[in-house]
């Protein structure tokens, strides 16, 4: 079933969901999606939780390309999800029981292609294997959507310290160059120690893998 934003408001369920719905809906999105041979990876925070990072309390991302987002959209419909298409163009949302998941197809005004996911690690999430962006693409990622009026550190900081060991924060900083605010925020993490500086010339080891959640 898919609404536009407006006509969802009757029928999407009201009040508060806490982490056990929404890991619920994190796996019955992942479960459709690979039912449906349609390729994805988990996204942003709940990305994040998979590879050892806090446990977020808002939503979960996946993100597919967005040559696969009309099927994506179809499969979940078909299970007799509450699918919204909102006003943004960049994602779909999906409600179940409450809890809500954005579906992505386009990150900073560009389309997700298949081959996002070419780097992607297949992890155990709540007895479910599903692919995970590595975690530098996904600190990246969470720096790079930073700007004037979304710069709140207090869950960045702490995401940083659980994750920095799977981090190549060379890249990070390079793929972030023309964001300020993840300059800066990079550059307070340096100075709280959460992430080292390198030598010159100096390489980033080779991230380890995540344990299964």
């Amino acid at each position: 079933m898919v609404h536009d934003d407006a006509s969802a408001r009757a029928v999407r369920p009201a009040g508060p969901y806490g982490q056990d719905a929404l890991r619920e809906a994190l796996k019955l999105v992942a479960v459709t999606l690979k039912e449906g041979e349609t390729p994805f990876a988990l996204a942003g925070s709940y990305g994040l939780w998979a590879r050892g990072g806090p446990e977020p309390d808002h939503d979960v991302d996946f993100m597919v390309a967005e040559e696969d987002a009309p099927r994506a959209r179809d499969l979940l419909a078909a299970r007799d999800l509450e699918v919204v298409q909102p006003p943004e163009d960049w994602l779909f949302k999906v409600f179940i029981d409450g809890a809500m998941v954005d579906v992505i197809f386009r990150v900073g005004g560009e389309p997700i292609s298949r081959s996002r996911f070419d780097d992607a690690e297949v992890i155990e999430v709540e007895s479910v294997q599903m692919p995970v962006l590595p975690a530098t693409v996904l600190m990246a990622d969470k720096l790079g959507a930073m700007e004037e009026h979304a710069c709140n550190l207090t869950p960045v900081i702490p995401v940083a310290r659980a994750v920095r060991e799977q981090v190549d924060w060379g890249e990070v900083e390079r793929r972030t160059a023309d964001n300020p605010f993840a300059e800066a925020t990079l550059g307070l993490l340096r100075r709280l120690g959460v992430v080292a500086t390198p030598p010159p010339g100096g390489h980033a080891s080779q991230p380890p893998t995540a344990a299964p959640r």
